[in-house]
């Protein structure tokens, strides 16, 4: 009975939920409720969070070119081959990747995904890296894609593939972050070889058309039973669904170092498969906002007293949040290490 009370006490803030960027099937009866999601509430959501991005992104068009607002609005990424001079590339290399920093490291399958903020406490030791996260052609192209002004978590990511006998890493399966548009960039730092975990991308899979609108709504309706991460409101895709929405073979980055990528992750993407044991290293952006806003700035995560806190807020969350037993943080902390060492988090 308790239970149940609590239950109700909770629907007035599910229903609240519905006007955010809240994606959990499982986690809000309201969204997850299958006659809702059948009636159309998962679908009104798709649809009136792409209109006002593409309302957005009109406003942010001025300041890109008219070729990459176009190439972007085709395919959903943006692909820049030497986006930094030679010589600055060859400095924020060596900084980035001989520099110890402070990291943690999280172990999904046969893989670890390693981080380093760049955030208040690194970046007075990497100025190159300061010039780099403040170039305003990196901002624009950040803004556009994400349909707003975002101010972007920032990290040195280094994904390191086979790392034990485990399960495939679940990032390999073809899926969409989310409902709605986000932005994440890839700056490589080494070569990609096509089959040492590429990035991946479905070519204009970003683009809601009737049968993506149709897929999404089908999708909704037993969400809550699905697997784990699309019950967590990442929808995965299989290759013959891509067919039955029209839509072309998935393309993997192969890329040289100084390679910039920056994808709508509403797109369907994922980590490729790696055939043999491998390291991918590059600078990493995220961003993510409410869909149902407007207008375009207001960021307060961009206020200048919070915006290099952003990450080391998120992580303590993470752990205050498991230090009071209600979720387990999967970012570990392993200490002081350079972008390219061994993976220290390798058994959970």
């Amino acid at each position: 009975m308790f239970q149940q009370q609590q239950g109700w006490i909770k629907v007035p803030l599910w229903t609240l939920a519905l006007a955010t960027g809240a994606k959990s099937f499982v986690d809000n009866p309201v969204l997850g409720n299958s006659a809702f999601n059948e009636a159309g509430l998962h679908e009104l959501r798709v649809k009136l969070a792409a209109q006002l991005a593409a309302r957005r992104r009109a406003k942010l068009a001025r300041y890109l070119t008219v070729e990459d607002a176009q190439f972007f609005n085709q395919n959903g990424f943006i692909l820049k081959e030497n986006f930094l001079p030679n010589d600055e590339f060859a400095q924020l290399e060596q900084e980035l990747l001989g520099t110890e920093l402070s990291a943690r490291e999280t172990l999904q399958g046969n893989t670890v995904t390693r981080r380093i903020p760049l955030d208040y406490q690194s970046l007075p030791q990497l100025p190159q890296t300061r010039q780099l996260i403040t170039q305003p052609a990196l901002q624009t192209l950040l803004n556009y894609v994400g349909s707003y002004q975002v101010q972007p978590m920032l990290y040195v990511q280094s994904i390191l593939s086979q790392v034990r006998e485990a399960n495939p890493d679940p990032q390999t399966n073809l899926h969409a972050d989310t409902f709605h548009s986000s932005v994440k960039a890839w700056l490589f730092l080494t070569d990609v070889a096509e089959d040492e975990g590429p990035f991946v991308y479905v070519p204009s899979s970003h683009q809601l058309t009737p049968a993506r609108l149709n897929w999404e709504k089908q999708r909704s309706i037993g969400a809550a039973k699905a697997d784990r991460m699309s019950a967590r409101g990442s929808f995965r895709v299989t290759e013959a669904e891509l067919e039955q929405l029209g839509l072309p073979k998935p393309k993997a980055f192969a890329v040289r170092k100084n390679t910039l990528v920056v994808a709508d992750t509403f797109g369907f993407h994922a980590r490729g498969k790696s055939v043999r044991p491998s390291t991918r290293i590059e600078v990493w952006a995220y961003a993510r906002r409410n869909p149902f806003l407007p207008w375009t700035g207001f960021d307060p995560l961009a206020l200048p007293f919070l915006k290099d806190k952003i990450i080391p807020l998120y992580w303590w969350a993470l752990d205050e949040l498991e230090r009071r037993q209600w979720r387990k943080n999967p970012w570990r902390r392993v200490g002081r290490l350079r972008a390219g060492d061994p993976p220290r988090f390798i058994k959970k």
